[in-house]
């Protein structure tokens, strides 16, 4: 039985929209003061929160540190708290303003990119001025990213916050690259939906209460998780401008069936998540301006807001919605969810009109992205089992990056489909008969999704099903059939590859499981010397400490494959049952292909079953 699909709406008096100053200005000096400028964000608001309260929904309003010093805004916010049940909460976003560059000095605008001492001093001010304001402090709050250290200061100084916005799923290079090689916030890697960060790390979620920083995160956008991942995020949202950006709309009519089955498919997730759907929709009013924005004028900007809002009314009226607050949501979620129960999402193609699935998969040990139609290769893996710490911010290491590492990225790092030489990231297989060889990420396929009981304590394995596929070679095709199995609380996922049916059974094949990885953020490579390889049979090792000398080792009834990652404090490795009679091995890239591989060979028959299994953990 599923739950009402909840929603959040976030609404923001920011009174100095990003982009907004530049065209309201109409190419005058710069003035974040500007008494227009001023007066249509704040009228952009209004509209914002009178259209949701027509279609009887709350919001939660995110006063900006602007807002805080203007009357009416506050006003606005005391009244619709008591009329309509709307929070009042605190935006990390909207720092600028005239108050804040005199103190500050600085044009910087994103909290989590300010030194940790800077940190401190702002959300004491921020939070300082709410309280001055209000007589309370704030239970919700947000920005586009809030790194660890940032959480964690605010939960311990502020306890009262249960919520924020903490991420933006997937802004990272490809976001970058889109808006010009000009927008310097890389934060890929994390969930696309609700998560308790842990206090190591914002992105990877807490595996217990001693890992819990104390909130519940919500994501800063619902994006389209496969057309996101392909391309420019900015353009695959739930958020309807974004689907005017993406030109995803008739321009004749001004109609956009994309943007609600967008909405649906995050309805859709409750067949995979417990009953459970979630759903936010967070347009700042820089979006809503009377110039237009990108090749939309502002009749159709206002548009596609009422329309979206109307779509979720509906819903509402129909008994399927359920509209809550922030703190109210983070109250739900931590009555609904345990800390080791994943997000899953089995995500079809609604924009392009192709076949293509993804399978996203969540939890405090991994972040998992598995493609359909590259035969169900693993294309994303972010080892959170490792809980990185990453400060982030002036002062820090990673001033602009706050990505969670991968461990394979296929767009970042090749996937199956490489150059001429070398290979990318990915975990699949490969089937070899008589010298032909033929990889599994060449074989397109589709997923089912189901479940089974673990153990006694609840918790379940998710378990990935694929259509069989066939596979040709010169006098013989084989049917093989993967399963993929999601093992709750355990940081490892197991990959079964079972042969159905030979034209000729009795003859074997070579299945070689093998993994290609390395680590970073970007496209990129790192320094791989500080990686160690080894196999081991449980009695014998051979280990390669990595010098990009394309060496190999091997070794018969291995039981282990393993390489350890020092920079990003993680060891992966690929096992099998002891008594499989397969062939490990591991192999050291070189410079033009600096990856590393893990993997197993092993002869099959007909009919026989060969699984191995993908392990994370922390290594120190």
């Amino acid at each position: 039985m599923a739950d009402k699909f909840i929603l959040n709406v976030i609404h923001r008096p920011e009174m100095v929209p990003e982009y907004a100053e530049k065209v309201t200005g109409h190419g005058k000096e710069e003035d974040i003061g500007r008494k227009s400028l001023l007066t249509e964000s704040l009228d952009i608001f209004k509209l914002q929160q009178e259209i949701a309260h027509k279609n009887h929904i709350k919001t939660t309003i995110q006063m900006t540190y602007a807002s805080l010093f203007n009357e009416e805004a506050v006003q606005i916010a005391k009244e619709h708290h008591k009329k309509y049940g709307d929070e009042i909460a605190l935006s990390l976003l909207g720092l600028p303003c005239e108050q804040f560059r005199e103190k500050y000095k600085t044009k910087d605008f994103c909290i989590w990119m300010f030194s940790m001492e800077d940190k401190k001093s702002i959300v004491q001010d921020v939070f300082g001025k709410f309280y001055e304001i209000f007589g309370f402090y704030p239970e919700s709050t947000g920005s586009y990213y809030m790194d660890a250290d940032l959480i964690n200061y605010i939960k311990e100084t502020y306890p009262s916050v249960k919520c924020a916005v903490a991420t933006c799923w997937e802004e990272g290079p490809k976001a970058y690259h889109t808006c010009n090689n000009s927008w310097y916030t890389f934060m890929d890697g994390g969930p696309w939906n609700p998560w308790i960060p842990s206090k190591q790390n914002t992105h990877a979620p807490a595996a217990n209460e001693a890992e819990d920083s104390g909130i519940v995160a919500i994501p800063h956008l619902s994006r389209d998780l496969l057309a996101c991942y392909d391309g420019n995020g900015s353009n695959f949202g739930t958020h309807p401008q974004n689907v005017l950006r993406g030109m995803i709309y008739d321009t004749k009519t001004w109609e956009y069936p994309y943007l609600y089955n967008l909405i649906d498919q995050y309805r859709h997730l409750e067949k995979f998540n417990n009953g459970y759907a979630y759903n936010m929709m967070f347009v700042g009013p820089g979006w809503l301006n009377k110039m237009g924005r990108w090749e939309a004028p502002y009749e159709l900007l206002r548009k596609s807001y009422e329309d979206g809002m109307a779509y979720y009314g509906k819903l509402k009226e129909e008994g399927l919605l359920e509209d809550m607050t922030m703190a109210e949501f983070a109250d739900h979620y931590r009555a609904k969810k345990s800390y080791t129960e994943p997000e899953c999402a089995l995500w079809k193609d609604i924009l392009y009109g192709s076949d293509k699935q993804l399978f996203w998969y969540c939890d405090p040990y991994m972040r998992v992205c598995v493609n359909m139609d590259q035969g169900g290769a693993i294309v994303d893996l972010r080892p959170y089992a490792a809980k990185l710490e990453w400060p982030v911010g002036i002062g820090t290491p990673h001033v602009t990056d706050a990505s969670y590492p991968f461990l394979i990225q296929e767009k970042y790092r090749a996937g199956y489909f490489t150059h001429y030489a070398g290979e990318g990231t990915v975990r699949s297989a490969k089937l070899s008969y008589r010298g032909e060889e033929v990889d599994l990420c060449l074989c397109r396929t589709r997923a089912a999704f189901s479940e089974e009981a673990l153990s006694e304590d609840g918790k379940k394995t998710r378990i990935l099903t694929l259509d069989p596929v066939e596979i040709e070679f010169e006098g013989l095709t084989v049917a093989l059939q993967t399963k993929i199995f999601f093992e709750e609380g355990s940081s490892r996922i197991r990959m079964q590859r079972e042969i159905l049916e030979m034209s000729k059974p009795g003859e074997e094949v070579l299945l070689n499981e093998y993994m290609v990885a390395c680590y970073g953020t970007t496209e990129y490579t790192e320094d791989m010397t500080h990686i160690t390889l080894s196999v081991t049979d449980g009695s014998t090792e051979k280990q390669i400490a990595y010098a990009y000398k394309c060496r190999e080792e091997e070794m018969a009834d291995a039981v282990r494959a393993k390489a350890v990652i020092p920079e990003i404090k993680t060891a992966v490795s690929m096992t099998v049952e002891k008594e499989s009679g397969a062939v490990g091995y591991i192999r050291e890239g070189y410079a033009f292909s600096p990856m590393f591989t893990l993997g197993y060979q092993k002869k099959l028959k007909d009919k026989e079953v060969f699984a191995t299994w993908l392990n994370l953990e922390r290594a120190d």
